[in-house]
């Protein structure tokens, strides 16, 4: 069995991953639906367990 994600933790991966879409935003060179797709998807990958995890509890 897996430890469930802390409240910080789930802040603190969710913190990182806001600043890690935005650098990819204001440095691509233009944000087109293949970025968007790929925001979703890490998006998906990240707060799924996140919510899994505080489900659980």
């Amino acid at each position: 069995m897996k430890k469930p994600v802390s409240k910080s933790q789930a802040i603190c991966i969710s913190l990182l991953w806001l600043i890690l879409c935005y650098i990819v935003i204001t440095k691509a060179e233009q944000v087109n639906g293949m970025t968007i797709t790929m925001l979703l998807m890490s998006g998906a990958l990240v707060f799924i367990p996140i919510y899994k995890s505080f489900k659980r509890r």
